[in-house]
């Protein structure tokens, strides 16, 4: 029986520790995608190229690796004054020090 109670009271603690946890810690634990270091990149790169657009989209691609270099591959939509647009985002880089090599921009209406 005191076996009993103790297993009910353990699993109790548990259960109110789980539901009392602040969500925001759960949420701060969690990793960023492996992407995440090169968007924020590409939309660092977007804003230089277009200085008064607004980023309104963001879209991972993809990643192409290569024996001695990677691109990771994003899609941005902007807004500027009227006018909506894509532009494609390529950022090629050294798969050892991580080292830009090359940034392509291709603009799109789609």
């Amino acid at each position: 029986m005191r076996l009993l109670i103790s297993l009910v009271l353990v699993a109790s603690t548990i259960l109110i520790g789980n539901i009392m946890s602040d969500p925001s810690e759960t949420r701060t634990q969690q990793t960023s995608p492996a992407y995440a270091k090169w968007g924020r990149i590409a939309m660092e790169k977007v804003k230089e190229k277009y200085r008064h657009a607004e980023i309104i989209d963001y879209l991972h691609i993809g990643k192409v690796t290569g024996d001695k270099t990677s691109t990771e591959k994003f899609k941005l939509w902007l807004r500027e004054r009227n006018r909506e647009f894509g532009v494609f985002v390529d950022i090629t880089f050294d798969n050892e020090t991580e080292e830009i090599i090359n940034v392509e921009f291709q603009e799109t209406d789609r």
